[in-house]
């Protein structure tokens, strides 16, 4: 049973830094895709990013691509998100998740979901 925590979160003015941690206990992660979501006030829960087993593959939403940069050290069990040019629209609470897959010895399969969740840490851009 995985346990994802993140943490990073905070408030920063318009066009500044932040760097978002996601730390898993449980299990390892080297082993899954993970990705980050986020959720604004009064919408729905959108994808932000999403990241392979060892970080040569990675995929962006297009209202963040080329801002915000996924990343993960598996020695670590655990998950960035690197936020740069921060906008107000950028303001939610962020969520990283582990997307589902079956592995064999000669590779895995990955499904089109995910099973385990965070509980969020808040980011808050100001103007």
């Amino acid at each position: 049973q995985v346990q994802l925590v993140e943490s990073g979160g905070g408030l920063v003015q318009a066009g500044g830094s932040l760097r978002l941690s996601c730390v898993a206990s449980g299990e390892d992660l080297s082993n899954y895709y993970m990705g980050w979501f986020r959720q604004a006030p009064g919408k729905e829960r959108e994808f932000v990013a999403v990241i392979n087993y060892d970080g040569d593959y990675t995929f962006y939403a297009d209202s963040v691509k080329d801002r915000f940069t996924i990343s993960r050290d598996n020695a670590k069990n655990t998950v960035y998100l690197q936020m740069s040019s921060l906008k107000l629209e950028d303001t939610a609470i962020y969520y990283c998740a582990r997307r589902v897959n079956v592995c064999t010895r000669y590779g895995c399969a990955v499904q089109n979901w995910y099973d385990s969740w965070g509980q969020g840490t808040q980011v808050t851009v100001s103007s």
